[in-house]
This record gives C-alpha cells, structure tokens and sequence, in this order.
C-alpha cells in the first residue's frame, strides 16, 4: 500500500512557460541501445537552473527530492551496518548526502553530470566528508573500478537513463560482494494530471496527440531490471508525493527550476499559447482541489538490491523445512 503525503508549494504568480514535446528516439548500432534522451540538454538544463537567480530558484524547488531523500533516509537506517563510503550517484547538491552521518558512513562521493548542479552547496552543509566527481552516470566505469564500493545510492536521477538495465549491472559490477544499493525513481504514473491535461488541450486547439512527459519505468518491472541485473535479497515498494499549486503554470515553473523539463531527443521545444492556456483551464477542471489549487503527484519507485554474495543469507532446500505449516496454522 502506497503512503500518501501532501506538500503545499505555494508561487506568487502565474507565468506561461515553453513546454517540450513531441519526442522520438534513435537507435545505436554500436551499443544496441535506443537513445531516447538527450543527455547533453538534460546537462545544459540542470546547468541552467543552477545559474539563474544565482541558485534561488533552484534552491526554493527542492521540496521533492528533500521529501524523497529523507524516505530513503529511513530505509537506509533499517540496515544495521556502518559504510567506509558511499557513493551518491546522480546526486545534484546533494539532497540525500546532506542527511548522512558519522555514525552511518565516513565520507560520501557525488557524482553527477552537471558540475553546477554538483558543487551548487558548499561543503560546511554536510556532515560527513565530501567528494564530488563530474561524469555522466551512464558511464560509471570511467570512475568507479569494479569490486570497489561498499554502498551505491541514487535520490531521483535514473529516470533520465537511456539504457537503465546497463547502468543496473554497472553499479552491481561496481559494489563488492554483498554491497547495497538502495535507489529511488520517478515511476510511470508521475504527472499524470499534467500529461492527462496537455493531451486533451492538444487534440482540441491542435487536432493531434503527442507526448509531453518523458517516458518513464512502469513500477511492475523494477524488480525484473534488479534481477536481471545480479541483485539479490530485492525490496522493492511504491510511494507518493503529492504537491499543491496555484495552477499549471507554477508547476510548469517549478518543473524548469528542478531541471526536470523535457530532454527527449527531437522534441518540439514549443506549445502554442492557447493550447496551454486550455490545458491549465482542462487541468483545474479534471484534477482541481476545493481550494482552488491543483495537485500534482510525483509517484516514488524505492528499490532495494544486495550485490550476491557467499555469505548472504540462502533459502533452504524444498522438503527441507523442520515444521509442518498445518501444525503452525
């Protein structure tokens, strides 16, 4: 069962904003792999949202990945070990490494594709010892040996991974035996009300449909990918956060200061104004609050996988078992 929480984000005013859409892909022959994103542009709009207002506007949209890194906070408490270090991988400022401490691990290493976005909080907001290392997350094998690390967590990033089932197996190639990972992602039922909204404007004002959300994991195979990928002892759960706004436009606002706006390769980088004039009018009507507000829920994939390992715990043999379920129940 999925736990719901409401956090209110409150904006001063409305403002039309470019929406991305249309996306399509390419496909690589040399890695066999489709590239749906475009990851140079999800780089320059994390950049971006760092650099503008100095870093204010980026900072005031932190209320989701803060609320999703605290949860993973608790889940990372429930495993009674110490870690010499953990790595942060995709962390941005460092949502979740700011809540580690002495008695958890000794030093934490970040690493993330946007040098702004990685270096945007200065050191004295964490308490554990800080290293931060630019490069793309697809690519972990340029700076994490095989067999080498203790822990790998990511707060919120794999979302934006072309080939997610490769990186899996990179982090469990890069934990020791018996080395945590512990992540979390957006799942597929993320801004449903936007994506909802958006379409029924479009086919209305435009005669057409096209995505505007980018494709995301369906929660039903994470842990297939986990699996798939080496993983043992799987947890795997579903949460959510739902945000208040004034309107879409705040949304829309906010999604563009997280740097979370739409980096799909061969995207049309424009609506035309009506139509989100239309979606804003669809999306109240469909989804919104009594108050006047609208919702907007962000769904949360949390997974948990241990790289194997000779001394993990194993199931016994079948017929193996000392006490007869008949006498139990």
């Amino acid at each position: 069962m999925s736990l719901l929480r409401v956090v209110t984000r409150h904006a001063a005013r409305p403002l039309t904003r470019a929406f991305a859409s249309e996306p399509s892909s390419s496909f690589s022959t040399a890695t066999g792999v489709y590239t749906v994103f475009d990851r140079t542009a999800k780089r320059k709009q994390r950049d971006r949202a760092v650099s503008r207002d100095a870093g204010v506007g980026s900072r005031t949209v932190d209320y989701v990945r803060d609320e999703v890194a605290d949860r993973m906070m608790e889940r990372l408490l429930d495993i009674k070990r110490k870690f010499d270090t953990i790595v942060d991988l995709g962390s941005g400022p460092g949502h979740f490494s700011k809540l580690l401490e002495p008695e958890k691990t000794r030093k934490v290493l970040m690493i993330d594709s946007s040098e702004a976005m990685l270096n945007r909080d200065l050191d004295e907001e964490f308490e554990v010892e800080v290293e931060r290392v630019r490069a793309d997350e697809e690519n972990l094998f340029d700076v994490l040996p095989r067999n080498s690390q203790e822990a790998i967590v990511s707060c919120l990033s794999l979302h934006w991974v072309n080939d997610l089932p490769g990186v899996l197996v990179q982090i469990k190639e890069a934990l020791k035996p018996d080395g945590l990972f512990l992540g979390a992602m957006f799942g597929g039922d993320t801004l449903f009300e936007l994506r909802t909204a958006l379409q029924l404007a479009e086919v209305d004002r435009e005669g057409g449909i096209s995505p505007h959300i980018s494709p995301m994991t369906d929660t039903k195979d994470i842990s297939n990918l986990l699996s798939r990928a080496g993983f043992t002892l799987l947890t795997v759960d579903i949460d959510e956060v739902r945000v208040g706004y004034p309107s879409m436009w705040e949304l829309l606002e906010d999604l563009r200061d997280m740097g979370e706006s739409n980096a799909v390769v061969g995207r049309r980088h424009f609506l035309h104004r009506d139509t989100l004039a239309a979606a804003s009018a669809i999306y109240k009507e469909l989804h919104g609050n009594e108050d006047g507000s609208v919702p907007a829920t962000f769904q949360i994939i949390y997974m948990i996988g241990w790289k194997p390992s000779p001394s993990q715990p194993k199931p016994l043999e079948r017929g193996t078992a000392q006490t007869n379920l008949k006498d139990v129940l």
